[in-house]
Parts: structure tokens; C-alpha cells; sequence
């Protein structure tokens, strides 16, 4: 037997998709391939080549994107899923191993194809749709998360990145895929250039790929804010936030026909003490609506104590204050008008509200 040698009559001669052109060490020998005729298909000019210890490419030619992602999770996850080699190719296509599902589907959580890998980092970005991270050919490693107590070692394309806790991923053309906050804290950790960093942060936001909160929450857990770069991008981070969820508010009165507002306002009393900035203000219904853009961080506490201290004393003087979240502005902007169109309609059984000033912020 030649190292050219195909393995006919076995039926890895078709392997139309790329779940059939990687494959391990523990599937082609359930398949009935022994290690030596792996090992010699892999020789110098082979048909077949090894990508990743324990991983093998059924062809000779550089290795696809997908397969290099199929690769890295074939090498990472816990331990090969269990074909059901019957000798013969069904439905399948390739005896012993399944067929991928629906690209947008996910796969049932009980059989998972990677258990405990999820692809992470620039290489989870690119496939959750960024535009500004680098496209997958030009990455020369793809991160993977796998358990922090897994004994494996970063290798050729695979950087093994180990976590207390696999974060339930999503599935981005049948990979598992780790949700954006993550893969942004992951790939943010390995960056030192603040201008990629800026623009991955912001286009988080600025596409509706995440909320800042959760963005900061990831970054806080991998201890990301105290490098200067970081917490600089953050701040245009919690800016793109709030201009983002100011444009929600601002199609919410206009797509719901509610009444035009005095926009961004600061309140006092004539003659007396400042009341607090509003972001939007119906003087002769005395109904306001603030933002809650608050960032995760250990002053959540005080700078809560100051909305709900704010909100008692206008509340005091017969102001109404609606308070939203860029979420709800995001995700249920009709209920978030009725909300709003509620307070107005109230305002009419209500006793007068004190008289304020209203000033431009």
C-alpha cells in the first residue's frame, strides 16, 4: 500500500461537507481506520494531512476557514461525540457521522457535536457579523473556550482559553459561538492597539449586536478596566450607548405619535435648587422620562441612590418620572410608548404640579 493508496471500499471517500473533511482520531477509527493507515495517508504527499493533534484534513490543499474552525473545536471539545458507525452510509452521508444541522438552528443541549468548546474571541466576532473585526483567513490562531480544569495546550491554530464557566453559546452557522459580550472581553484581553479596541467596542453597540451593561460586566470579570486603553474605549462605549438608546426614545414619540417633548432639560425650582436633568419633558402634562445608561461598576449603589433620590423629590412637586433602559427602549419600544402615553392621559385626575424651571442641558 502506497501512500496514495485510497482507502476504498471505505466510505470517507465522500465527505461532500466539512464535517466529512475533519475528522478525528477517534472517528476514523470508528470508522474502521487504523492509526496506520491514517499515519500513511498523512505521509509527505498524502492524501490526507493532520491540522491539529489528534485532528485530520481528508485532503491534501490548504485548510478552509470553516475547516480550521471545525478543526480548532474538533480538537478542544471534551471528548468525540459517539457515532453510530452501522457500516453502511444513510441518511448521513458518511457512515458514523452525523449530518450538521440547519445552519440556524441550534443543536439540542443534550448532544452537543463540541461539548464544553466554544469558538471566542476576534474569530467569534467575525462570525457574529462585525465589521471591524479582521476576516477569518487572517487569523493565524482562533481562540477557543474550553474548562479551566481541561488538560490541553494551545497548539498550531487552536489558543485554548480556559474559564471557570463555558458561557451557553450561540450557533453561528452550526458553531458554537461565545456570546458577543464575551468574545469582546476575550479578544479586548489580547489587544494593545486602543483604536481596534474603540471601534469593536462601539460597533457593538452601534449595530445592536449588545447593551454597554453587558459589554462592562465581562470586562469587569476579566479585570480588562484598569488598562488605560480599555477604559478610555469604554467611554465612547457608554457614549455610542446612550446615543443609540436617545435615537430609540426619539422614534418611540415620533413612530407612536405621542406629543412632542422638550428634549434633554434641566428642572429648578424659581429661585431655588437644581432638580436634575431629564432626558425628555411634557411641562404641561408634568411627565418626564430618564434614561438608566448606568454602567455596572461598584458606584452602581450611589449613583442609584441619586436616580430614585431624584425621582422622589420631582414626584414630590407632581412630576411624573417614567424611568427606561436602552434594553427596553431596544426591545419593547411600543410597551415603553404606552407606558409613556399612560402618564399622559393620568395627568388630567392628578392635582397641579408645582411650578419649575425649564432649562436647556
Amino acid at each position: 500500500m502506497t501512500h496514495n493508496t485510497p482507502l476504498s471500499p471505505r466510505p470517507l471517500r465522500r465527505h461532500s461537507d466539512v464535517t466529512r473533511r475533519v475528522l478525528t482520531a477517534a472517528q476514523l477509527r470508528a470508522q474502521g481506520v487504523t492509526a496506520a493507515e491514517t499515519n500513511e495517508q498523512c505521509r509527505p504527499g498524502g492524501s490526507w494531512q493532520q491540522i491539529l493533534p489528534g485532528v485530520f484534513l481528508l485532503h491534501p490543499g490548504p485548510p478552509t476557514s470553516e475547516e480550521r474552525l471545525h478543526a480548532v473545536l474538533s480538537y478542544a471539545a471534551r471528548s468525540p461525540f459517539r457515532e453510530t458507525s452501522t457500516g453502511a452510509t444513510g441518511a448521513t452521508g458518511v457512515a458514523g457521522v452525523p449530518a450538521q444541522p440547519n445552519a440556524d438552528e441550534p443543536r439540542p443541549a443534550a448532544t452537543p457535536r463540541y461539548a464544553d468548546a466554544v469558538i471566542t474571541g476576534l474569530a467569534a466576532l467575525t462570525l457574529h457579523g462585525f465589521a471591524s473585526a479582521p476576516p477569518l483567513p487572517s487569523l493565524d490562531t482562533i481562540d477557543v473556550l474550553v474548562p479551566r480544569l481541561r488538560r490541553l495546550r494551545t497548539m498550531g491554530c487552536a489558543r485554548i482559553v480556559r474559564t471557570p464557566a463555558v458561557p451557553t453559546p450561540s450557533y453561528v452557522t452550526g458553531l458554537p459561538v461565545a456570546p458577543v459580550p464575551r468574545a469582546l472581553a476575550d479578544a479586548v484581553g489580547e489587544l494593545s492597539d486602543a483604536a481596534t479596541v474603540r471601534r469593536l467596542l462601539t460597533e457593538a453597540v452601534r449595530a445592536g449586536h449588545t447593551e454597554p451593561a453587558a459589554v462592562i460586566r465581562e470586562l469587569t470579570e476579566a479585570r480588562l478596566l484598569n488598562r488605560p486603553h480599555v477604559a478610555d474605549a469604554v467611554e465612547s462605549l457608554l457614549a455610542e450607548g446612550r446615543a443609540v438608546a436617545e435615537d430609540h426614545l426619539y422614534r418611540m414619540v415620533r413612530e407612536h405619535a405621542l406629543p412632542d417633548p422638550v428634549w434633554n432639560v434641566d428642572l429648578r425650582l424659581p429661585g431655588g435648587p437644581h432638580l436634575g436633568g431629564l432626558d425628555a419633558y411634557w411641562p404641561e402634562q408634568a411627565v418626564a422620562v430618564e434614561l438608566d445608561t448606568r454602567a455596572p461598576r461598584q458606584e452602581d449603589d450611589a449613583l442609584w441612590s441619586e436616580y430614585a433620590r431624584k425621582r422622589e423629590v420631582l414626584e414630590r412637586l407632581g412630576i411624573t418620572v417614567v424611568h427606561v433602559t436602552p434594553r427596553k427602549l431596544r426591545d419593547s419600544l411600543e410597551q415603553q410608548a404606552a407606558v409613556v402615553r399612560t402618564a399622559l392621559m393620568a395627568s388630567c385626575d392628578r392635582d397641579p404640579a408645582a411650578y419649575v424651571v425649564v432649562l436647556p442641558r
